[in-house]
C-alpha cells in the first residue's frame, strides 16, 4: 500500500508520519501517536466525541482524512493543559459537575475552548449553538452550559479564582 508523508504539528509537537491516503485523523492521534483523549463515538460526524481543534477550529477527527490537514496545528484534549494544570475550561468541567462518563467530555471541551477564543464572554445561546451536535446522554447538559459560563467568566465566577473557590460558589 502507498503511503504519504505527512507533517503536521499536535498540542506543540511537531510529527512527521508516512501514512496511507485512507486514515482519518482520529486513527493518527489515537492509534500512531497514542493520543487516546479523542473519542470515536458514531464514526459519523453527528455525535462530536471527535472534536479536536484544526488552526484553532474545531473539527470532527472523525471525518477529516489526516492528509487534509498536513501542514496544519492540531490541539487535542491533552494539549490543554500546561505544566500539569487544568485549563481553565477543563477546571470548570470538574468542579461544575459537567464530567459524569467522560466518553463525550473531550469533545464538548474542545468545542467550548474554540467558542472561548473566538468570543470570550458568550450568551447562553453562543453556547448552546457552538455545542449543538454534540450529544451527552449523562449530563443533561445544564452542567455542561453551567462549567463554559464558569470559564468565560459570564457566570459571575472570576475566570481565575482559584478552583476550590470557584467550586463553593
Amino acid at each position: 500500500m502507498k503511503k504519504y508523508l505527512l507533517n503536521i504539528t499536535v498540542n506543540g509537537r511537531e510529527e512527521d508520519l508516512e501514512i496511507p491516503a485512507h486514515r482519518t485523523l482520529l486513527e493518527v492521534l489515537r492509534e500512531d501517536l497514542g493520543l487516546t483523549g479523542t473519542k470515536e463515538g458514531c464514526g459519523e460526524g453527528v455525535c462530536g466525541a471527535c472534536t479536536v481543534l484544526v488552526d484553532g477550529k474545531p473539527a470532527r477527527a472523525c471525518l477529516t482524512l489526516a492528509l487534509e490537514v498536513e501542514g496544519s496545528d492540531i490541539t487535542t484534549i491533552e494539549g490543554l493543559s500546561k505544566d500539569g494544570q487544568l485549563d481553565p475550561l477543563q477546571d470548570a468541567f470538574v468542579h461544575r459537575g459537567a464530567v459524569q462518563c467522560g466518553f463525550c467530555t473531550p469533545g464538548m471541551i474542545m468545542a467550548s475552548k474554540a467558542l472561548l477564543e473566538e468570543n470570550p464572554c458568550p450568551s447562553e445561546e453562543d453556547i448552546k449553538y457552538a455545542l449543538a451536535g454534540h450529544f451527552c446522554r449523562c449530563t443533561g447538559y445544564a452542567k455542561i452550559l453551567d462549567a463554559v459560563k464558569a470559564a468565560s467568566g459570564s457566570d459571575g465566577a472570576k475566570r481565575d479564582a482559584e478552583p476550590a473557590e470557584r467550586a463553593q460558589r
